[in-house]
């Protein structure tokens, strides 16, 4: 019973928009109105208001890192802190607040890295910088740090679950992100502070 109360938490917890909610602090329109219709923090960026998409990102990390965090201090196996990294992601990602159209996780999925093992959070993080800062595509430099993450695990800690599930967290990621990978093959994917190309 208590750890499918951690389950559920963790994905209540997940499903908290920090989109929406930054967006009614600051005043905003809707994120799911204009430019990617993504509630995220790169399309709350797109607003021009750079405190919203900050406050959004801090959010969205905010809950992957808190979830996994109370679950270790718990004292649940290995197992079940898997099981609730992944339930605090797809909260995320199929929110039950936004009938279960969320954001892409990026944020919450680094929160949960940095909760699993804040080593593979910041080589993952750093990685997302440098991809964004030289290129200046969000989308990609979510996909390259996605595609890292769990060959960095391996290399760190073997195949132990901690990797499994920072696999699942890649593949969702890089999944999620199949159009935008789409739009940069084609030459039309928008840059990190532009409006969304056409």
């Amino acid at each position: 019973m208590q750890i499918a109360l951690a389950l559920v938490a963790a994905y209540l917890l997940g499903s908290v928009p920090f989109a929406m909610i930054a967006s009614k602090l600051f005043g905003l329109a809707d994120p799911r109105s204009y430019g990617s219709g993504n509630p995220g923090a790169t399309n709350v960026l797109r607003s021009g208001n750079k405190k919203a998409a900050l406050f959004t990102l801090l959010g969205d990390a905010l809950k992957g890192w808190a979830a996994v965090v109370v679950a270790q201090r718990l004292d649940f196996s290995e197992t079940v802190i898997g099981l609730v990294a992944l339930a605090v992601f797809l909260g995320h990602l199929y929110p039950i607040f936004l009938k279960f159209k969320g954001g892409k996780g990026v944020a919450t999925a680094a929160g949960v890295i940095i909760a699993l093992d804040p080593l593979l959070g910041l080589f993952v993080g750093a990685t997302w910088l440098f991809i964004a800062f030289a290129c200046r595509y969000s989308s990609l430099a979510a996909v390259v740090a996605a595609g890292m993450a769990p060959v960095v695990s391996v290399l760190m800690h073997g195949g132990r679950g901690q990797t499994v599930v920072v696999g699942i967290l890649g593949m969702a990621l890089i999944g999620k992100h199949w159009q935008n990978i789409q739009r940069l093959m084609a030459g039309q994917e928008s840059k990190i502070g532009g409006k969304k190309k056409t």
